[in-house]
């Protein structure tokens, strides 16, 4: 066993929560899960809730990390989130893009300066509007993670593009997938070289 306290919080919405997946793991809980397996003393916190809004994680992300985070171990924070800010109710964005923009800015540069951070972007929610604006989001997304040097892993036009996702989804309830779904989302970030936990590691 990999010893050392490694606490870690991943923030985000629904799709963090893992919204769909009969076995109640998503993706959080699958790569929580392979490190264990390879021997990590790992403690992973999902604090994904439904239909948050890049706002929403700007109000809660610090109190609810510091809590997990009180006693000595290692910390580290995974965020994911987007797909609500560009959610339209009654044609009207649930949060413009600019103020999504400057949550985010705020919120992964405030967290770099606490303990290591990662972001994950948002997958596609199968509405074409809506990955359309996902799209434009993710990628300012990127730009201003690259700036800031905090490495980001772009899901939506992946996925978009994935026959098996477009199943999960269609096997969900539309937007999110089930479980095999979430064991993509798993696959890819256990697969990215900016992914703390790794076999190899060991």
């Amino acid at each position: 066993m990999r010893r050392g306290d490694h606490r870690v919080c991943f923030v985000g919405d629904s799709f963090v929560q893992g919204t769909g997946d009969a076995t109640g793991l998503g993706w959080t809980g699958r790569v929580a899960a392979a490190a264990h397996a390879a021997g990590y003393d790992l403690t992973a916190y999902n604090l994904g809730i439904r239909r948050d809004t890049s706002a929403d994680i700007a109000a809660r992300w610090q109190a609810e990390c510091d809590a997990r985070f009180r006693v000595a171990c290692s910390p580290y924070v995974v965020f994911s989130f987007g797909a609500n800010d560009m959610t339209a109710d009654d044609e009207t964005l649930r949060l413009p893009m600019p103020a999504s923009i400057a949550n985010f800015r705020s919120i992964i540069s405030d967290a770099k300066a606490r303990c290591p951070t990662l972001v994950i972007g948002p997958p596609p929610v199968g509405d074409s509007a809506q990955d359309v604006r996902i799209f434009t989001l993710c990628a300012i997304y990127a730009t201003i993670a690259g700036e800031l040097d905090i490495p980001y892993l772009p899901l939506a036009q992946d996925l978009a593009g994935d026959a098996a996702w477009q199943r999960a989804v269609a096997a969900g309830d539309g937007t999110h997938p089930d479980g095999t779904g979430y064991a993509l989302i798993a696959e890819r970030v256990l697969n990215w070289p900016a992914w703390w936990f790794k076999p190899a590691a060991r």
